[in-house]
């Protein structure tokens, strides 16, 4: 791996810094505004049903989120919800379009390290002016060459950035928190992948099997992937 790495792509929400816990927090207070419908779980498995179903609609980020609440609030009410509660899931989301930047540790630090020795690349999904914003509050926008932010991270995904970057597969090391999204389509192109796991992870994202690859690194933190460059 060492001889072959010209480029590394860094998925950015907890990878770089704290995003899920956001989510998570958002979701525990839609769930309160409606706890007088039906319990405060059967309302997270509501929620993840409208998700899932929109995702082809939405696609990632906030706004999409936003809706799925607003949409799984009208069916769990029967069409019922009082228009302030509606508010109320508006101003969630706006609250988690100005949540402050939390970088993980040793992101800095790593980074600093590999400036001017590889081709640095954001890679993540979400709402483009979402993702912009957090890149760019982030203080970390100048140690990268490019910055792509993804409608969905399947193999085709991939191959277009590799197209962009003018990269061969089996030059790209890809860093993230996803098995599902950073890992898996990467390693199938032929390319090498790090999976940093984060202590929450969005129920789309879990991947439960053991994974086994040649070109795969488990690592505990991002600047462990400097023992191995």
């Amino acid at each position: 791996m060492k001889a072959n790495i010209k480029a590394i792509a860094f998925d950015a929400d907890d990878t770089l810094w704290v995003n899920e816990p956001y989510f998570q927090e958002a979701e525990k207070q839609f769930c309160a505004l409606l706890e007088n419908y039906i319990p405060q779980h059967s309302i997270s498995q509501e929620l993840f049903k409208t998700e899932m179903k929109n995702l082809h609609l939405y696609g990632y980020g906030v706004k999409g989120f936003v809706l799925c609440m607003i949409e799984t609030a009208n069916r769990i009410s029967s069409h019922t919800i009082p228009l302030e509660v509606i508010d109320k899931i508006i101003a969630i989301g706006q609250d988690l379009l100005q949540k402050p930047i939390k970088l993980l540790q040793g992101v800095s630090e790593t980074l600093e390290q590999l400036k001017g020795k590889y081709q640095l690349i954001v890679a993540t999904k979400g709402d483009l002016l979402d993702q912009e914003r957090k890149l760019k509050n982030s203080g970390l926008e100048s140690y990268f060459h490019h910055i792509e932010i993804m409608s969905d991270k399947q193999i085709s995904d991939y191959q277009k950035l590799l197209q962009h970057l003018d990269c061969k597969p089996e030059n790209l090391l890809m860093l993230g928190n996803s098995i599902k999204s950073d890992i898996l389509p990467i390693l199938e192109l032929g390319g090498y992948a790090g999976h940093i796991p984060y202590h929450v992870t969005w129920t789309h994202e879990q991947h439960e099997h053991q994974l086994k690859h040649d070109n795969f690194l488990e690592l505990k933190s991002i600047d462990e992937i400097l023992n191995y460059l």
